[in-house]
């Protein structure tokens, strides 16, 4: 399905599996699913290389899976959720994260440490239809032929139905928004020469560089 990225919108789920939680040192448990949102600018597709921005020294990549709606929907019920995506994709969410943490130490909001140029990383989509299980999914990222991140989706603390419930009650979905669902643990960060490869089960999603 094609889409124009000018008219959609990129919304982000955080603190979505419990290892990714207790790696980053939360102890409470989300009790509805985080949200924040990036510009469509910050999209990177096509396998293009991930250049490191100037103004941060510690940029962590975040694996997930991502989905897409094809419907308008607002204030959708949880049961009907999964009328509203049918293809999975694979993402990664790059974060600024000494520049995140500064923003929150200072109480600012720290979107521009997730929103940037090229921190929302996208591959094709895969319709739902051609995996097993659309609620057991698994997917990894490599980082120089090494695993680093493995998660399935069936560890979210918030299933994607669930998310796209939650979420409509704030935005109304439109056709081509995209919902990364939060990431596993693993997280570490980039460097310039790093490649990394990621999949959904067998299949390879992600084959890029860091530059």
């Amino acid at each position: 399905m094609a889409y124009n990225p000018k008219k959609m919108k990129i919304i982000c789920i955080g603190w979505n599996y419990l290892e990714h939680n207790e790696e980053m040192g939360r102890e409470n448990l989300p009790e509805n699913p985080v949200v924040f949102i990036k510009p469509d600018s910050a999209l990177l597709k096509g396998n293009k290389p991930f250049f490191i921005p100037d103004f941060s020294s510690v940029i962590d990549y975040e694996t997930e899976l991502v989905v897409r709606i094809n419907r308008l929907g607002k204030n959708i019920q949880e049961k009907f959720s999964h009328r509203y995506y049918s293809e999975i994709a694979l993402g990664i969410d790059f974060t600024a994260r000494d520049l995140q943490r500064s923003l929150r130490q200072n109480g600012s909001p720290w979107e521009v440490s997730k929103g940037f140029d090229g921190a929302a990383v996208l591959s094709s989509f895969i319709p739902l239809e051609e995996l097993k299980n659309r609620q057991n999914i698994d997917f990894l990222l490599n980082k120089n032929g090494k695993t680093v991140q493995n998660g399935n989706s069936k560890e979210m603390i918030f299933s994607i139905d669930r998310i796209i419930a939650y979420v409509s009650q704030f935005f109304t979905l439109k056709t081509g928004d995209l919902i990364y669902t939060g990431t596993p643990s693993g997280v570490d960060k980039v460097e310039i020469g790093d490649k990394l490869t990621g999949f959904i089960e067998d299949r390879e999603m992600l084959n890029f560089n860091i530059k």
